[in-house]
């Protein structure tokens, strides 16, 4: 997983309510389980005007020009602004790895759903909850001024807003710690993996049946 420290980027906005896992990444996709490929599927149905199947040519396929990724002026968005209940459906792990691989490291809503704001630290990207008033007057920003940036300091916990006002945020000092050394769960328990083969090689001594080959 990569570190998280600063982002210094484009915002892109989702001005909805409540899109759901299916509408991150739809159920068809959800074959793999590779974690990384699913960028151009982010937000299929409502990115293309054809129904997206696994494997296509999205290059050949028919664009939504209205819809927000699609616009020029927010081409290389790494934050996402996005409204109340942001991630509810089901608990897929692939919505964060869309949003992910689609080059997202910051989403901010003034609520997110519970299992996918918790997939989000799990997968490198910080899910930042601001209150609605100041997420309304981001939306009203952006869509004043193109090229719209915001820079999000995780080691201090800030926004700084073009014009150089700053918004504290909070978030949760031991997932902090995970995005800012790059630490999912796997890596989290191979930090300890001179303990577990400690145990594995006791553990085969004691119960030398459980490790036999059976084959």
């Amino acid at each position: 997983m990569e570190k998280f420290t600063k982002i210094d980027a484009i915002v892109a906005p989702m001005d909805r309510p409540n899109v759901d896992t299916d509408a991150i990444i739809p159920k068809q996709f959800l074959k793999s389980i590779k974690r990384s490929g699913f960028g151009p599927n982010l937000f299929d149905e409502w990115r293309y005007l054809d129904v997206g199947e696994p494997g296509q040519d999205n290059s050949r396929r028919p664009l939504n020009k209205d819809f927000v990724l699609n616009q020029t002026r927010y081409q290389g968005a790494k934050i996402l602004l996005a409204r109340e209940n942001f991630g509810c459906g089901s608990s897929r792990e692939h919505a964060p790895w869309a949003l992910e691989d689609y080059g997202f490291r910051v989403i901010i809503a003034p609520s997110f759903a519970d299992i996918f704001y918790n997939n989000c630290f799990k997968n490198g990207i910080l899910p930042i909850i601001l209150d609605e008033k100041t997420v309304d007057e981001m939306f009203h920003a952006i869509e004043k001024n193109p090229g719209y940036k915001l820079v999000v300091d995780l080691d201090e916990q800030v926004i700084t807003v073009p014009g150089g006002s700053r918004l504290q945020f909070d978030v949760d000092g031991f997932r902090k710690h995970c995005l800012q050394q790059g630490l999912d769960d796997i890596a989290l328990t191979l930090q300890h993996v001179d303990d577990i083969r400690a145990y594995e090689k006791k553990r085969s001594g004691l119960t030398p049946w459980l490790f036999a080959d059976i084959s």
